[in-house]
């Protein structure tokens, strides 16, 4: 008997449409004949539908529907609760592959309400996802591996609120680093919120627009060098694999949100040259870094790598995105494994999570 996917997409974090994109390409690669799916999308302010088709993402008309589905919590249900009209019945699935991007949902928090229903899941459990969400408390971890990271400066909302105590935030920033710096939240992804400060007022810009998407705050140096990002796969009993790497070239100043989807002359290359043994460096240090954090079935992890083959650590997604252009499925297709093999062997070990 097939075993039942349940795809959860959309959410409220500012990367819902990414994860749209990325569910259309997840559930064209779920094999059908080993699993039956059940696709549940949540609408930008919280709603839970059920959704008919992968059609239904591609015209946007899951937003219409009218039947909410919700994941019971009850560790003794293992199913999701429909609600049409007045009409509720439950419907039981077997794993749920969490395609959310970003804060409720990349954060710990459907992780956190799989554990409770005791329903294996695709992907990081609820500490890696929480503490891998959080730039700061990444780079708290990191700093313990003696992998190299951007130096930084935490500043929070309440600290930019008023022009006394942006001036105090503008003057500790500057007494640590020389223009230009990142501004980046604390929690958000796909470079949400993110800015590149050439001086003080767009340094007092940044850190407001920041604060528009986290209490946290992060103010980086420059890193000059390669982008490149990394795909690991495995946790658990299952050994670590790190792909190869790929580099981001950005059409932009920086790879923001807009370079990164709607910008065309944004590229990116599989197995860049990069300086010495820089690759092997960075495949090693993704592999530390997943641990290092308890992750387990993938992530993507991210650097900078310098002229001089340095391997300085930027950040690690632990739900990367699925996309057409997204460099988690792109790397692992280098390497041999397509997407619709990759999306199984997502499905396989996120059941061994309970032993199911």
């Amino acid at each position: 008997m097939k075993k039942k996917v349940l795809v959860i997409f959309g959410g409220q974090s500012s990367e819902h449409v990414v994860s749209c994109m990325s569910a259309i390409n997840v559930i064209n690669s779920i094999d059908r004949d080993s699993y039956d799916v059940m696709l549940v999308g949540i609408t930008e302010d919280g709603k839970w539908l059920l959704t008919d088709s992968v059609e239904a993402i591609q015209d946007e008309s899951w937003r219409q529907g009218t039947a909410r589905a919700v994941l019971s919590p009850d560790a003794t249900d293992h199913c999701v609760i429909i609600t049409e009209g007045e009409q509720t019945r439950k419907e039981p699935v077997d794993v749920v592959f969490p395609v959310l991007h970003g804060l409720y949902g990349e954060d710990g928090t459907i992780q956190g309400l799989c554990e409770l229903a005791r329903l294996p899941y695709v992907g990081c459990g609820v500490l890696a996802s929480s503490v891998s969400m959080d730039k700061l408390y990444t780079k708290i971890i990191v700093d313990r591996l003696g992998v190299r990271q951007a130096a930084y400066e935490p500043v929070f909302g309440y600290e930019v609120s008023g022009e006394e105590k942006m001036a105090e935030a503008v003057s500790r920033i500057e007494a640590r680093f020389s223009y230009p710096v990142f501004i980046k939240p604390s929690n958000a992804g796909s470079s949400r919120g993110v800015s590149k400060a050439e001086n003080r007022e767009m340094l007092k810009t940044g850190l407001l627009e920041a604060a528009r998407h986290d209490r946290k705050i992060l103010v980086e140096e420059t890193i000059i060098g390669h982008e490149v990002e990394c795909a690991v796969f495995g946790g658990g009993s299952e050994p670590v694999q790190a792909s190869g790497v790929g580099e981001i070239l950005a059409a932009a100043d920086f790879y923001d949100f807009e370079a990164k989807y709607y910008n065309a002359e944004s590229k990116t290359v599989i197995d860049p040259k990069l300086p010495g043994n820089a690759a092997e460096k960075v495949r090693q240090a993704a592999k530390a870094i997943f641990g290092a954090v308890d992750g387990y079935g993938l992530s993507r992890v991210d650097f900078f790598v310098t002229e001089d083959g340095e391997v300085v650590f930027n950040e690690i997604n632990t739900m990367p995105g699925f996309t057409a252009i997204s460099m988690y499925p792109m790397l692992f297709e280098a390497a041999g494994i397509g997407k619709k093999e990759m999306v199984g062997k997502l499905i396989e070990h996120g059941l061994k999570r309970f032993g199911a």
